[in-house]
């Protein structure tokens, strides 16, 4: 079989790559090794599927912090507005969350895989479930792909997106960059991000927070020389093994790479109430305690943060929670308004790379034309989505990085393979 363009991997990345491609008139083959198309999308946002962030351009990018500025080209043929525009054409409508956060109005993530496997049928994109890759053999005007039946078909482009090695049971195990290297294509090392994180303190070991969920703290990473390295305002919650929670996938990415640096254990920070500065949360205490001198420092203080958490910080502290407001003194008061601004802890690893959210590393950006995805190293060779060395936080940032780079492929994939006529 010969076809002008052919995708492998039928995530968010291939199933636009694929559109795009048809889009532009090129025939066009679209392989998955798994049973269906879309897998990780229909998992997406906790079923409900994150399509994209509405959030500037600009803080999209710098929502990217694994090589975010390399999109910068492609953004601008194709971005995180065009995406919504896209789906409402297809007729999904979206509604914005919080943090900009795009999702289908009606709340499920089938909608939005099929809406697209709707536009792969009107664009007569052929496509080939169940239907794993042995080899490629990449040639000058065409290149071979040669299927696990021994098959083979002639394209003459290819784009690649079969994702990177996070969330493995959609299919994501890493192909592709056995496929990238027999290019001659550097893959940077892997590592996992968006990914919960394992500490071995005593408070954990003993699960005195195990399922408690702190709202709207900051967080804050240190290095070994005790700088702060990054800090996010989020939820979080303690688990059996350690923390989880949005802002420790946020802050993940910069716990592996300490880790990865050689430190055997990250200190991180938790501020319970970032809305208040550490001076007048400790008056707010002692004023309350003067006002209300019979009243218990566990009811005087209810409220401020979960009680799981404050009876925690108190014993922490040596403070009897039946301690009334007249007996605690100013230094005790001090160390507890100190626990909850800037309580401190240590980390000691993540989870495995197949527990993460989304793959660190993959295909060097460096070898990729940022304009058209297209390699710096072999004619009509494309790579988009995930195994690129790209990663974002998750809200929406990493599908959107997986469908603009997805997009770019399909198109200038389908140009290239009418250059080879």
């Amino acid at each position: 079989m010969r076809y002008d363009v052919t995708i492998i991997g039928g995530g968010p990345s291939g199933l636009m790559a694929a559109i795009a491609a048809a889009e532009q008139g090129a025939s066009t083959l679209l392989l998955d090794k798994g049973n269906k198309l879309g897998k990780k999308l229909a998992i997406s946002g906790g079923g409900r599927c994150n399509v994209t962030n509405r959030l500037p351009e600009e803080e999209v990018i710098r929502h990217i912090p694994g090589n975010g500025r390399f999109l910068h080209s492609a953004f601008s043929i194709f971005n995180n507005y065009d995406i919504i525009d896209f789906f409402e054409g297809l007729g999904v409508k979206l509604k914005e969350e919080d943090h900009g956060r795009m999702f289908p109005a009606s709340n499920k993530a089938n909608d939005v895989v099929q809406a697209l496997l709707d536009e792969l049928e009107r664009l007569e994109v052929t496509i080939r479930t169940n239907t794993p890759v042995q080899t490629i053999d990449y040639g000058e005007n065409s290149h071979t792909i040669t299927l696990s039946n021994q098959e083979t078909i002639q394209t003459k482009s290819l784009v690649l997106s079969v994702g990177g090695k996070a969330v493995p049971h959609t299919g994501s195990t890493g192909d592709g960059y056995e496929w990238a290297e027999k290019a001659g294509h550097t893959v940077t090392e892997l590592y996992p991000t968006e990914v919960p994180i394992i500490s071995n303190e005593h408070f954990v070991k003993e699960n005195t927070l195990k399922g408690l969920s702190l709202r709207n703290i900051a967080l804050t990473v240190f290095n070994r020389k005790d700088k702060k390295v990054t800090t996010h305002q989020m939820d979080m919650i303690f688990t059996h093994f350690g923390i989880s929670g949005p802002a420790v996938l946020r802050c993940s990415q910069f716990i592996v790479k300490e880790l990865k640096a050689g430190n055997q254990a990250v200190k991180l920070m938790i501020d319970a109430l970032p809305h208040i500065d550490f001076h007048s949360l400790e008056k707010e205490f002692f004023d309350l305690a003067n006002a209300h001198p019979k009243r218990s420092v566990k009811n005087l203080y209810k409220g401020y943060v979960p009680d799981r958490y404050f009876l925690f910080l108190l014993e922490r502290n040596d403070i009897s929670s039946d301690l009334n407001g007249a007996n605690i003194s100013r230094e005790k008061i001090y160390h507890l308004v100190q626990d909850l601004k800037s309580f401190t802890f240590s980390v000691h690893d993540s989870l495995p790379l197949k527990k993460a959210f989304v793959t660190g590393g993959g295909v060097s950006v460096k070898e990729v034309i940022p304009n058209t995805m297209q390699s710096k190293l072999i004619h009509g060779l494309y790579f988009s989505g995930e195994i690129l060395d790209i990663h974002g936080y998750t809200g929406g940032y990493n599908i959107t990085a997986a469908m603009v780079t997805g997009r770019i492929a399909g198109m200038h994939a389908a140009w290239e393979s009418f250059g080879h006529d």
